[in-house]
């Protein structure tokens, strides 16, 4: 029994939809996940995160749910599942789910319910409001895909709220029954031997009661503007309500009920969100969050010690988790790149930065092959908000493209029939087939990295010392015991280190000490 291995742990993200096709209806399945557990352990992560499995009509792709205790057909059965479980386990797998319970699909049941009339068991489980006298919205409470995030409803003469889309009703966290009804949904994948949670847009449960509106967001170029109207506005009211915080402590007394299980909250936040990551990871609530912070365009050595830093500082008993990459957001190695540079080695430097941050770790899918984001035409499109905002924004889709495992094998070894979408030649060349048991490949980086960081607690939940971060250099020790220093520039920097034993680098080269590194070029040390 470890109760703290979410600590310092890895965890690899698997987006179902897009992992394997076992039954070759072009969508992946969670058979087609449990035949690929293997390439998980064998590369060595901790546990899985599978983005949501649950019955949707996948208007959001899966994250309009309407049935928290259930397989979507797409994917499986419930025994499927229990199989999955069965495996990862016996490989030494924490299994993940993700929960979405700010909001559920339009079509659940309780939400058919609601919207009937004001009277009825569930007329006050979602976020009503009466009109304006002019028959406008409540507030000015914007929606992240476009548009006033209220919808009306004829047969209440009311609006509902929807932080999303008008088919995503946001659940009212202000009724206990709510509160209670996702704690027993909870509970039922807890006793299906389920080892934790990531919590989707875990600052959003709770909305003002007063309705206020959110004042203009002081970031604003007025010249410039928006390409979203969501971002015209500071979000105090619409989410990051105080109350909250007493819910998640609902939440982790729940999860202490049971052995070894762990909570991650995804803070969507874009004023401070360090900050509320350290507020959630304190006081017996979360046991870990994380923000967009890492999954941004910054890519230099101040950016990436300010996130350290300011969570540590902010929250010195709470615990982060830092990602480059996930379904949400372009891929890292696309995401950082420059003209001139060798992506490979971009992406062994992206590896083995994000693997000696201090916090626990997520891989996205494909970035152990360092894949890029697939570059697709409107026609191609599924994601609302591509489809919604292009050609500002292209969406989510291009980091959501299936993987591939053989580069000869149609559609990359995802499945037989054409998949939900497309395979491209860019994608085909970083197959899995072409790096597992190559020397030198972004794989093989990754896994020779992963079992420094497995085998060194100093890695795993030693302190930061930052020694370097100016404009190129990135140089920290970690736990006393292992220097990391990275080149985070487009020119050749020579950097002294301290005397130790290289572990591993890449695009390195000494001589007494004194190291050459190339652009993306890295080495760790154990100091003697």
């Amino acid at each position: 029994m470890n109760t703290d291995w979410w600590k310092g742990a890895v965890i690899y993200q698997i987006y179902p939809r897009s992992y394997q096709d076992s039954n070759n209806d072009g969508i992946g399945d969670i058979p087609g996940i449990t035949s690929r557990l293997e390439h998980i352990a064998n590369l060595g992560a901790d546990a899985i995160w599978l983005s949501p499995i649950f019955t949707s009509p996948m208007k959001d792709m899966g994250y309009d749910v309407s049935d928290y205790c259930d397989i979507d057909p797409s994917f499986g059965t419930l025994a499927d599942f229990d199989a999955m479980i069965e495996k990862a386990h016996a490989l030494g797998l924490k299994v993940m789910i993700d929960q979405v319970i700010s909001h559920s699909s339009n079509e659940h049941p309780f939400f058919q319910q609601s919207r009937m009339d004001k009277t009825n068991d569930k007329a006050d489980w979602y976020v009503w409001a009466d009109p304006n006298p002019d028959g406008s919205a409540p507030n000015n409470w914007q929606a992240i895909f476009g548009g006033i995030g209220w919808s009306w409803e004829p047969r209440r003469r009311q609006y509902y709220q929807h932080n999303f889309l008008a088919e995503q009703p946001d659940f009212n966290f202000h009724n206990p029954e709510v509160q209670q009804y996702h704690l027993d949904n909870m509970r039922f994948w807890l006793d299906r031997g389920v080892d934790g949670f990531r919590l989707d847009t875990v600052n959003f449960y709770f909305h003002d009661k007063l309705l206020r509106n959110d004042p203009a967001n002081p970031k604003t170029d007025p010249e410039k503007g928006e390409w979203n109207p969501y971002h015209y506005l500071y979000h105090m009211f619409s989410k990051n309500q105080p109350e909250n915080l007493v819910f998640l402590q609902r939440m982790r007394a729940l999860l202490d009920e049971y052995d070894d299980r762990t909570l991650v909250g995804e803070v969507g936040e874009a004023h401070h969100p360090i900050e509320i990551m350290g507020q959630y990871t304190t006081d017996n609530r979360l046991h870990m969050a994380y923000s967009f912070e890492m999954l941004s365009y910054q890519f230099t050595p101040k950016h990436f010690r300010h996130q350290v830093e300011a969570f540590f500082e902010g929250a010195p008993n709470g615990w982060p988790c830092w990602a480059f990459s996930n379904h949400d957001v372009v891929r890292h190695a696309s995401r950082w790149y420059k003209e001139g540079m060798d992506r490979n080695d971009l992406a062994k430097l992206a590896g083995a930065l994000l693997l000696t941050q201090q916090g626990s770790i997520c891989i996205y899918q494909g970035e152990e092959m360092g894949q890029l984001e697939t570059n697709l035409e409107y026609s191609e499109l599924t994601d609302p908000q591509g489809i919604r905002f292009w050609p500002e924004d292209k969406g989510r889709d291009g980091c959501r493209t299936p993987m591939t495992w053989s580069a000869n094998e149609t559609n990359g070894g995802f499945g037989n029939v054409k998949p939900w979408l497309p395979v491209k030649q860019p994608q085909l060349e970083r197959s899995a087939d072409t790096q597992v048991g190559v020397d030198g490949s972004v794989f093989e980086t990754y896994r020779e990295i992963l079992k420094i960081r497995g085998e060194s607690q100093a890695l795993r939940t030693g302190a930061t010392e930052y020694i370097t971060s100016d404009e190129a250099i990135l140089d920290f020790i970690r736990g006393g015991e292992i220097q990391c220093i990275f080149n985070l520039s487009d020119k050749a920097q020579s950097y002294t280190a301290k005397n130790g034993t290289v572990l591993i680098s890449n695009q390195a080269e000494e001589h007494n000490g004194q190291f050459t590194l190339k652009t993306n070029g890295f080495v760790l040390l154990r100091l003697n």
